[in-house]
């Protein structure tokens, strides 16, 4: 049975840095890796840059973060596929590629530098951040990082520890409407179809792979 902790996000991270560094040191040098999953919206992003910069504010120069959005299927390749109402989902990822990354990022000897996603071109970015050398914790996020389906299944052994954020549902689609409306780019009833459509069945595959993590957090927020 996976511990399952209802915390605030502080409260949250204060837990998770003593337990990161504590795994850092019992690893004599070799990098970790930590995965923060949770579905769209539930604020794992958030939450793993700051704490990348709560372990760097102990160790400067020790963590780096490492998200997943990067390996979204460039765009004008989803829309060739015909699947661009389904942006987001698993298949629409490049996962195999995520996976060998991964691998890649736990023995490398060198700087490493890895794709991004910006949500103001809905589209992904080369060289987006870097992974330096000298970082010993990898923290890296993102929605699938649990699945057992496809090549998402090769993850899970990647990762020295896994972490699950959970939020209500409800509270998720009130985000995404929030999310999607800020970038400008489409109308409210496009981006309400999209959530329904697309975003909550995401994070309703997502929630089934809650038990495989190390440690569930559902988060205690409001908005």
């Amino acid at each position: 049975m996976v511990d399952t902790l209802r915390l605030t996000p502080p409260s949250a991270l204060s837990r998770l840095v003593p337990h990161i560094l504590e795994m850092e040191s019992a690893a004599h040098g070799k990098r970790i890796a930590i995965g923060m999953a949770g579905g769209p919206g539930t604020g794992k992003s958030t939450l793993a840059a700051e704490l990348v910069a709560m372990l760097n504010a102990v160790k400067p120069g020790s963590a780096a973060l490492v998200p997943m959005d990067g390996f979204h299927m460039k765009h004008a390749k989803i829309e060739a596929m015909g699947v661009a109402d389904r942006k987001g989902a698993p298949h629409t990822f490049e996962g195999a590629a995520f996976v060998s990354f991964l691998h890649r990022l736990k023995h490398a000897d060198e700087s490493v530098s890895g794709p991004g996603y910006s949500r103001k071109i809905e589209d992904t970015i080369d060289d987006a951040f870097t992974v330096p050398v000298d970082a010993k914790v990898l923290v890296v996020e993102g929605n699938y990082l649990l699945l057992t389906e496809g090549p998402w299944a090769g993850v899970k052994s990647l990762l020295d520890y896994a972490v699950f954020i959970h939020v209500p549902r409800e509270l998720v689609r009130n985000r995404l409407m929030k999310r999607h409306g800020e970038e400008g780019l489409f109308t409210e009833e496009r981006n309400r179809a999209h959530i329904e459509r697309n975003d909550l069945p995401n994070y309703d595959l997502v929630e089934q792979s809650r038990e495989r993590a190390d440690v569930i957090f559902e988060l205690d927020v409001e908005r």
